[in-house]
């Protein structure tokens, strides 16, 4: 029945839509009189539990936290040249969410670098504010898992990166 078990109780791992989650437990549960092994996965921020069969972890999304190398890219891509397409808002702002919800490091970079103003610059419309503020969370909690440091410090380290993009 185990199938899926490249993740284990305490690894934090990463669902696409909900950004970094801690693995609490593997259970078995029935449903529908199937037995199903389950991943309960607690998000702390959102307070929050999620149960994903463990058979649908990889069809779901689901993965481990990113490797330093990869943090690494996503910081680098931070640094990057804003890339902002001339189609309309609705369209931008689908792309956006995609980019924030496909959980890819890089591609949550991305939006923030795009949607990342420098105090000079025009204001946020409010829902470029909410993308925004969305991906730079999913981003902080992914490099502060994976530097193993409190969010604050990772919040530090991300901001450094887009105040030094500025200057």
């Amino acid at each position: 029945m185990s199938n899926n078990l490249e993740f284990s109780q305490d690894d934090y791992v990463v669902y696409p839509s909900h950004g970094v989650g801690k693995i609490e437990a593997i259970e078995k549960e029935v449903i529908a009189g199937f037995e199903m092994e389950m991943f309960v996965i607690h998000f702390e921020k959102d307070k929050m539990t999620l149960r994903v069969p463990t058979s649908k972890a990889d069809s779901v999304g689901m993965r481990s936290l990113s490797s330093p190398d990869v943090v690494g890219k996503a910081m680098s891509t931070l640094k990057g040249r804003a890339r902002v397409k001339r189609a309309m808002w609705s369209r931008r702002a689908q792309e956006y969410e995609q980019k924030i919800n496909s959980g890819d490091l890089i591609s949550i970079a991305e939006v923030i670098r795009d949607l990342h103003r420098n105090d000079e610059q025009r204001e946020q419309s409010y829902s470029e504010r909410q993308l925004y503020e969305a991906a730079l969370e999913r981003l902080t909690r992914e490099v502060a898992a994976v530097d193993g440091v409190e969010e604050e410090k990772a919040q530090v380290k991300v901001g450094a990166v887009l105040d030094g993009k500025a200057a």
